[in-house]
């Protein structure tokens, strides 16, 4: 009889994460999560927890007999554990990386000791301040100066990525590194800056919806539900080793817009409110104009195509009782 695998996903108790083991699960797959609960939440995954293949470790990836134990006992590793989120990476930039790059070294060096393929879940804040219309996966990254907050995000990924594929050319250990492009869905909420569930949360209580900056700004948006289908079909295909993809959407909208929509959409009586960087992070912010990823390296090795579009995204979420219940 053939053995279930046991996936490991670290962070699985957040946003991406829950929808990640919610669907391995479907898959008939075991899942072991383990999470600190630090931007996480026990919520996310409460149906999972009274299901036989489902095992919570709440605990640090940074606690070293933890990370090697759940490692050695799952068949590949999902890492997604990760400090996120604009406001969070404004307030605790010492936190921001030591999580990320301490957090991915730990995984990484368990991986390669006990030789498990690992998907390290980067992110699209490593393409910086450079100005392609549509980031491929081989741009350069260009970051501003130590001195700006807003970089130590973009600046831990990079480091994360860096040590991937070193374990990879070193040790040949299999591994798949994401850069995830603002992902929305049900459960993601606007604690840390999520500028979605913000705009929500704002809209449905009539309050002004606050766009920073003057909201000329564009961004694309993916449903969760899509992001964890590209994840699992990379982790699945033996030629996404040893590589790096973007997913996202091509789908490009302005902030601005993207208010309006939200206001429809919740029949809101709100106004938008235009706010200074300055006012919202502080003087030393930076922003990209323009962030819309090249998925065409991911469409051609797994068939990827967006099947949500954004404004059904919203509908959604702005529809689900016990979402809207959770975030106001």
């Amino acid at each position: 009889m053939k053995k279930t695998p046991t996936i490991l996903i670290t962070g699985g108790a957040g946003f991406i994460g829950s929808h990640l083991a919610e669907r391995l699960i479907s898959d008939g797959e075991k899942v072991m999560v383990v999470d600190d609960l630090s931007t996480g939440n026990l919520r996310n995954i409460e149906p999972l927890m009274r299901l036989k293949n489902f095992q919570l470790i709440v605990d640090s990836v940074l606690n070293k007999e933890v990370v090697e134990s759940a490692v050695r006992a799952a068949d590949m590793v999902y890492h997604l554990a990760a400090a996120v989120g604009v406001r969070l990476i404004i307030e605790q930039p010492s936190k921001t990386i030591e999580t990320n790059v301490s957090g991915t070294e730990m995984v990484l060096k368990m991986c390669a000791r006990y030789h498990k393929k690992v998907l390290i879940a980067s992110t699209s804040e490593v393409y910086g301040s450079g100005k392609s219309v549509r980031f491929n996966e081989d741009d350069d990254c260009i970051i501003g100066p130590p001195n700006k907050r807003r970089w130590s995000y973009a600046a831990s990924k990079i480091i994360d990525e860096h040590l991937a594929f070193s374990y990879w050319y070193e040790k040949q250990l299999p591994v798949i590194i994401v850069r995830l492009f603002n992902v929305v869905g049900i459960r993601q909420t606007g604690r840390y800056g999520m500028v979605v569930p913000t705009f929500i949360k704002q809209a449905l209580r009539n309050e002004p919806v606050t766009v920073f900056g003057d909201g000329e700004q564009t961004r694309s948006f993916l449903s969760v539900n899509d992001a964890v289908k590209a994840l699992a079909g990379l982790m699945n295909n033996p030629e996404a080793i040893g590589e790096v993809f973007n997913i996202g959407s091509s789908e490009e909208i302005r902030v601005k817009e993207l208010a309006k929509i939200i206001i429809k959409l919740t029949k809101s009586k709100s106004p938008i409110r235009y706010i200074p960087y300055s006012l919202a992070y502080g003087e030393d912010f930076e922003d990209m104009r323009r962030r819309v990823p090249d998925i065409s390296k991911l469409k051609g090795l797994i068939g990827f195509k967006p099947r949500e579009r954004l404004a059904e995204v919203i509908k959604n979420m702005v529809n689900s009782k016990g979402y809207v219940a959770a975030i106001i």
